[in-house]
């Protein structure tokens, strides 16, 4: 395959062919034409004929396949650039071998003020339980040091650190000698954030995004707020991505009530949605429920702090404080969103959502297309509520491929039948409720093919859907989430964002088997997409063109 790279190409007519193209304007197209930014036409090699003459450039495809770009829908952009540059525990399979990385990085930045790292799970280790602070100290050398859980809802951090947030003893969610949650480790994670410099934030952001290019991401969905990664860094990343070939990014800001809403719209958020927490996560043991956790676990972190703290989790929002924010946002025309995992906390935002459109209306609402980031633990009635108010599923797959299944996270903090219950994407797509795929990374890794495969081949099998419903809800349902329905696929009049694969034959699922019956008849008229099956190879992404510009090649192809 070869294309000459300008800096210009996005301007440019380019035609693509002698490959496969993802298209329902033409499930045989095998050339696409891209004129100014935009999908120009999509047809068979035959007809491509005609293109070639006056065309800019012509892209030899050479049996490649073309498809629409990624969207992920849930990123921390810069939490993902620090732990791809940083120290990641997420392939610790102990405490030791943790305390051994831990010992590597400080040695490896004498410089920094703070350290920073990220991805620890101890539900996956032997014994399961965190490094104390003693034992932290001593592995830091008495430096500052912050160690996130891989949920990101609670933390592990030194004495000197603490030593830098005053009063935090005395917050909510403060253990002296176990994870912190709730108030106090939103104080530390500000304090170690904020020691982050703008070099060193940017280096990050732009490691981030060029990691997500390389995947054949190209759109992400920054999901911000005061307690997550602050206003510099909301900013900083919205400039960056402006002047920068990259992935588009889509900033969300989540601060609550009638001033946050006021806020986001001054720093440019499409909306103030995203991490707005009504509660926590189900490994911190701080995601609200209905129901007792059933263990309480060696982490400690269960019922600490929040409104509702105790053996159900935490709960930071109420069902009235969720329909006083969507009202807000409906005052000024902006689309609203929550972070929900608990069935509790699901409850409160269905709630508070009809409270609100019993005040503005009921189209009102709908036409926002609100969202709801994660979902996970879902009944009946709160799908069926999610149809009825239009609201969005912005949902992670890879959680259930994590933490699923019968020996999994969520087997041990809800008990096996509970845990079957979680991620009904089938149940979801069933009822018409619009689904968009991300990856909450750096919660778990960017990676849009594994995301799709997740969803295919979820550990409970009723709640699989289709590679293609799978692969329309990471691509044209990141799109529609932000209430594009003109994007993420490749038809004429579409913006020019796609991706170019190297890939084995591509298959057709049939339409009503979610496990793997697959068919390479063309006479199907569905788009083929690769095959997906557990232990086949994953495509391998040769670039990624946004708006028409190239803001990935992979070299030597």
């Amino acid at each position: 395959m070869s294309e000459r790279i300008t800096p210009e190409s996005g301007h440019r007519t380019v035609l693509l062919r002698g490959g496969e193209v993802h298209s329902p304007a033409d499930p045989f197209a095998t050339a696409m034409v891209v004129e100014r930014g935009h999908v120009a036409w999509v047809g068979s090699e035959g007809a491509a004929d005609a293109f070639a003459d006056g065309v800019d450039e012509v892209v030899h495809l050479e049996g490649a396949l073309v498809t629409p770009a990624f969207t992920d829908a849930h990123v921390h952009t810069t939490a993902t650039g620090l732990a791809l540059t940083g120290l990641d525990l997420s392939g610790a399979r102990d405490l030791d071998e943790a305390l051994v990385l831990v010992r590597e990085h400080v040695a490896a930045r004498p410089d920094d003020r703070v350290l920073l790292g990220h991805g620890w799970d101890a539900a996956r280790w032997p014994g399961g339980r965190p490094p104390t602070r003693a034992e932290l100290d001593e592995a830091a050398g008495g430096r500052p040091l912050y160690l996130s859980r891989i949920d990101v809802h609670s933390a592990v951090v030194t004495t000197a650190l603490l030593d830098l947030v005053p009063g935090v003893a005395d917050a909510a969610g403060f253990h002296a000698d176990a994870p912190l949650t709730a108030d106090a480790h939103h104080a530390v994670r500000a304090a170690a954030h904020a020691a982050v410099t703008p070099r060193q934030r940017a280096d990050a952001q732009r490691a981030a995004l060029r990691h997500a290019a390389s995947l054949g991401i190209g759109s992400v969905h920054e999901c911000a707020g005061p307690t997550i990664s602050g206003e510099d860094d909301f900013t900083a990343l919205l400039r960056l991505a402006g002047e920068e070939a990259g992935p588009r990014v889509v900033g969300y800001w989540a601060e609550q009530g009638a001033e946050g809403v006021a806020r986001a719209r001054e720093l440019g958020a499409a909306g103030a949605a995203g991490d707005l927490f009504v509660d926590g996560a189900l490994g911190s043991h701080t995601a609200w429920l209905s129901e007792d956790y059933v263990d309480e676990g060696p982490e400690g972190a269960g019922g600490a702090g929040g409104i509702g703290a105790g053996p159900r989790g935490n709960s930071y929002l109420t069902a009235a404080d969720v329909a006083a924010h969507v009202v807000a946002c409906a005052d000024v025309g902006l689309q609203a969103g929550f972070h929900a995992i608990g069935d509790a906390a699901v409850t409160a935002v269905v709630d508070g959502v009809r409270a609100a459109a019993e005040k503005v209306g009921l189209a009102r609402v709908r036409a926002a297309r609100h969202r709801v980031e994660h979902a996970e633990m879902l009944t009946p009635e709160t799908i069926a509520a999610f149809a009825e108010l239009g609201l969005t599923a912005s949902v992670q797959p890879a959680f259930d491929a994590l933490w699923g299944g019968a020996d999994g996270m969520y087997a041990q903090r809800l008990g096996a039948e509970r845990a079957r219950t979680l991620n009904p994407y089938a149940a979801l797509l069933r009822a018409g409720v619009p689904l968009a795929f991300g990856s909450d990374s750096p919660v778990t890794p960017l990676d849009p093919w594994g995301t799709v495969r997740a969803a295919a081949f979820h550990r409970t099998p009723d709640h699989r859907v289709s590679v293609r419903a799978a692969f329309t809800a990471h691509t044209r349902g990141g799109w529609r989430a932000v209430g594009r329905d003109d994007a993420g696929v490749l038809v004429p009049g579409a913006p020019a964002d796609y991706a170019v694969w190297r890939t084995g034959e591509l298959l057709v699922q049939a339409p009503d088997d979610r496990v793997a019956r697959w068919s390479t008849d063309p006479r199907s008229g569905t788009p083929g997409l690769p095959d997906l099956s557990p232990g086949a190879e994953l495509p391998v992404c040769l670039r990624t063109v946004v708006g028409g510009q190239p803001v990935f090649v992979r070299p030597n192809e």
